[in-house]
């Protein structure tokens, strides 16, 4: 298997050495183009590799025909106009992803299809999610030049002369991959899983039998695709293993982690789907689940999808400059465009947050407590010398007094399932509007940081009067829940509540629109999307799953083992189930007012009550939990 070819470099795109890499390859069979719809769907099809080499640059050059059917266009591909190209791109590393389970007769080896990036194309127009992040990487680089030429002070005070000493700006990005594995068919314990996040055992510790096999064998796999992980481990959840008379391991509930190296954004994003396939092919062909949800089981630790970002400047003269980074990191937290960037990010993140949370899964993640970021407020640190981390806000900011070149923003929010590839282009659009603001501001960096180190009530050049934006308490815990709302704003708790702060907000939509990055088109497409998928999964998979878990709760106690305790519980958590579920000749259950409400589209309503909803679900198993640990 050492001879499989894993990666095709950027580099190594023309007829020729295509040719050649293919024949001498005959197992990769076919060629797949990847386009990723504003979903963060990835598409995937067999191309006999034939076809491929009957006219490489044609095939390269052109595009392959589809229909809006088959991918997430709400609104850009309709019934009447549903064209759809797929167009590779030529620009990124393409890699083979082979069936293991399917060796290929004539070689003995697996057969490997091509993967192509591509993008999506309808009218002439590039309308798909990496499509939207190559613009925000072009717009901003462009955007920065012109920055520097009008207020080349922020250029000047971390030690660059002139513009015109800059080779190239550089973004870079990254994300860092949670989840779940578990035996097919194990039920969560909730009380060992909580007992054992509480008491931290989990944490860091060593993996063990095929957890271990299958978490080593991912990263040697990520190695040879040229993804360089950096790190792997267990993370807060789960709990031990147990292992069978014959060996194998059982009753498996683990939560880890991977991270790997900083990237170009658009490679950045495309090595999480690349993170992805792997980690679920590898653990599934040994038996195990593995899931990417946000909140695969309530009332445990969730999975993030943690975001990094950076700005750097390769100089004529081959050294390169950390744009965020201040002159001397023992005198100041960042530059005048680092402020700039990370108040534009906290300032404008109420149109970035329907991007990066659209899903009902994620916002069962996002709720006070255990490290969910929820509100808008970051923090810089204690002091200037000690890099600190404070896992309770939204934007945290990454220090080495050693390396300034690691100066960069790490959003919170994202998990596994966020579109990573909107999310980045939202990151650099909105850093890019406080970055516009901050260099005609002309104010120094102790001045930034005095202004987002504003308490509510003070006037700012650009931060909104009523908010504080920096934090070094822990928001959770040293704040109320009102505190929290008036200093950081009110959290949307539902999808459609996010996706109205679009309206809510509009004014600041300008940050995602500037340079045509986010279209109308775009933006109105996402929008319509989640709100189609939230409605009707609240009417279907959230209820019918409701449904089960209070079919599930039963009277246990009997006359011989009860006490008066048992039945005052019980008669609560009975009134409970009849609010949530039973229908009357005079009432109607929550389940079907959430129905109605879905089915009459008003989804205002509908979201109110899935707070509702949520809240009782919620009161309902913790009473059943307490009520069962009373009975013998």
């Amino acid at each position: 298997m050492d001879s499989l070819l894993y990666v095709i470099e950027k580099d190594k795109h023309t007829n020729e050495e295509l040719r050649e890499i293919l024949k001498s390859n005959k197992n990769i069979r076919f060629v797949s183009l990847m386009g990723v719809d504003l979903g963060g769907n990835a598409t995937d099809e067999k191309i006999p590799v034939e076809l491929f080499l009957d006219d490489i640059d044609k095939f390269l050059e052109s595009a392959i025909q589809t229909d809006g059917s088959s991918v997430e266009l709400y609104n850009i591909a309709t019934l009447n106009n549903a064209k759809v190209d797929l167009m590779p791109d030529k620009s990124c590393h393409w890699y083979v992803d082979y069936n293991m389970e399917y060796i290929d007769e004539e070689v003995g080896l697996p057969v490997g299809t091509l993967k192509i990036p591509a993008f999506l194309i309808h009218d002439n127009k590039k309308v798909c999610s990496r499509g939207v992040l190559q613009k925000a990487d072009k717009y901003f680089k462009k955007s920065m030049y012109e920055i520097f030429r009008e207020y080349p002070h922020v250029i000047n005070n971390i030690g660059i002369d002139s513009v015109d000493d800059i080779e190239e700006i550089m973004l870079t990005a990254a994300t860092e991959l949670e989840f779940w594995v578990n035996t097919p068919e194990d039920k969560a314990d909730l009380e060992k899983l909580y007992v054992s996040q509480s008491l931290k055992e989990q944490y860091w510790k060593r993996t063990h039998g095929i957890i271990r096999t299958c978490l080593e064998k991912s990263l040697i796999i990520l190695q040879k695709l040229g993804v360089s992980p950096e790190m792997a481990h267990k993370e807060v959840g789960g709990i031990q293993s147990s292992i069978s008379i014959d060996g194998r391991t059982n009753h498996a509930m683990e939560q880890l982690e991977v991270s790997w190296k900083f990237s170009t954004p658009l490679q950045a994003a495309d090595n999480e789907l690349l993170v992805r396939d792997v980690i679920e092919d590898v653990f599934t062909s040994h038996g195990l689940e593995v899931t990417f949800k946000a909140k695969p089981i309530h009332g445990v630790a969730g999975s993030g999808g943690h975001t990094h970002v950076g700005v750097s400047a390769k100089l004529k003269d081959g050294s390169i400059k950390n744009l965020f980074a201040p002159k001397d990191l023992k005198e100041d937290y960042l530059s005048e465009l680092g402020y700039g960037a990370l108040m534009g990010l906290l300032y404008n993140y109420e149109v970035l947050n329907p991007i990066v949370t659209a899903s009902n899964d994620g916002f069962n993640r996002l709720v006070p407590g255990f490290e969910a970021p929820v509100c808008i407020v970051t923090s810089l640190g204690h002091s200037y010398e000690i890099p600190s981390r404070n896992r309770s806000v939204l934007v945290g900011l990454i220090r080495d007094m050693k390396n300034p070149k690691t100066v960069r923003f790490e959003l919170r929010s994202p998990s596994p399932l966020s579109n990573t590839y909107l999310v980045i282009a939202g990151c650099y659009q909105t850093m890019l509007d406080g970055i516009k603001a901050a260099a005609k501001s002309g104010l120094s960096t102790k001045e930034l940081e005095k202004e987002l180190s504003k308490n509510v009530g003070e006037e700012s050049f650009y931060l909104e009067k009523d908010r504080a934006y920096r934090d070094e308490n822990d928001v959770f815990e040293h704040y109320s829940l009102e505190e929290r709302n008036a200093r950081f704003g009110i959290p949307p708790a539902t999808v459609y509540e996010n996706m109205k702060n679009l309206e809510i907000y509009a004014s600041k939509l300008k940050s995602l629109k500037q340079g045509d990055v986010f279209t109308d088109s775009i933006i109105e497409s996402f929008k319509i999307g989640a709100i189609d998928k939230w409605q009707k999964k609240l009417k279907t998979r959230i209820i019918e799953e409701g449904i089960q878990k209070i079919r599930s709760i039963v009277k246990i106690h009997t006359k011989e083992n009860m006490d008066a305790l048992d039945e005052v519980v019980w008669n609560s958590i009975s009134d409970l189930k009849f609010n949530i579920m039973k229908d009357t000749l005079t009432r109607e259950s929550l389940f079907t007012r959430v129905r109605e409400a879905v089915e009459n589209k008003d989804y205002q309503a509908a979201s109110d009550l899935q707070i509702e909803l949520k809240r009782s679900m919620e009161e309902i198993q913790q009473l059943y939990m307490q009520y069962k640990k009373n009975i013998y």
